[in-house]
C-alpha cells in the first residue's frame, strides 16, 4: 500500500510544508482528546482557522491525514530504537533489553497520557494497514540488525538473524501493542523482564 504522501494533494505554494505540518499536529492533538471517530476534517480546520477546502488542499481525506499522523508518530518510534541499536560500547544482548524496554516504555506513556489513542491506532490498522506493516517491518529491521551484531560477536548462536528478530517480535508484541498495552496496562504476565531474559536465553550460544 502506498505511503500517506501518496494521498497528498500538491500545495498550491511555499507554504505548503508549513501549513501541512501545522493540519498534522492539530489532528494529532485532536485524535488524541476527543478521538479519531469523533474528529472531523471541519472540526480539524476550525482549531487553525483555515476552512475545510483549504485542509482539503494538503490532504484528500481524514484518513489520509491519519496516516500522516501515525507515520510520524511512528517515525519517533523508529528513531528512538534505531538510536539505541547505534548505542556505542554497548553490546546486542543489552542492546535488545533496552530497544524492547524502550517500546514498552513509550507505548506505555503514550496511552497514559492519552487514552483515546487506541482509536487513531485501530483506525490505521484497519483503514490503512500498509503504514502499520511498514513501521513493523522497520522494527524488525533494527532487531534483526542487532541480533546480526550478536552472531558476530558470538553472543547469539541462531541461524538466521531476520528469522530470530520475527520470533522476538512477536514475543514482545502484548508488551508494546498499543491497543493491549492499552486494555490491560497493569496485568501483563509475564513481567517485561522475565520475557526479555527467555527470549535472550533462546538466542544465547552455548555457555554463555
Amino acid at each position: 500500500m502506498p505511503a500517506a504522501t501518496a494521498h497528498l494533494l500538491p500545495p498550491s505554494d511555499e507554504t505548503g510544508p508549513t501549513t501541512r505540518d501545522r493540519i498534522v499536529e492539530a489532528a494529532a492533538r485532536s485524535f488524541q482528546e476527543i478521538g479519531y471517530q469523533k474528529t472531523t476534517v471541519a472540526d480539524i480546520a476550525r482549531t487553525l482557522k483555515m476552512s475545510p477546502a483549504n485542509v482539503y488542499r494538503f490532504f484528500d481525506s481524514k484518513k489520509a491525514i491519519n496516516e500522516a499522523v501515525v507515520e510520524k508518530l511512528t517515525g519517533e518510534i523508529e528513531a528512538m530504537i534505531a538510536a539505541i541499536a547505534d548505542a556505542p560500547k554497548l553490546d546486542a544482548p543489552e542492546r535488545l533489553t533496552r530497544i524492547i524496554t524502550a517500546l514498552h516504555d513509550d507505548c506505555r506513556r503514550r496511552f497514559e497520557a492519552h487514552p483515546r489513542v487506541h482509536e487513531m491506532v485501530e483506525a490505521a490498522m484497519s483503514e490503512s494497514w500498509g503504514v502499520c506493516q511498514a513501521h513493523v517491518d522497520r522494527i524488525g529491521a533494527v532487531l534483526a540488525r542487532v541480533v546480526a551484531d550478536g552472531m558476530r560477536e558470538g553472543a547469539f548462536a541462531v541461524a538466521d538473524a531476520k528469522s530470530a528478530a520475527a520470533c522476538l517480535q512477536a514475543g514482545v508484541t502484548r508488551y508494546c501493542h498499543p491497543m493491549l498495552v492499552g486494555r490491560q496496562p497493569n496485568t501483563i504476565e509475564p513481567p517485561l523482564p522475565v520475557m526479555i531474559a527467555f527470549l535472550l536465553g533462546s538466542l544465547r550460544a552455548a555457555g554463555r
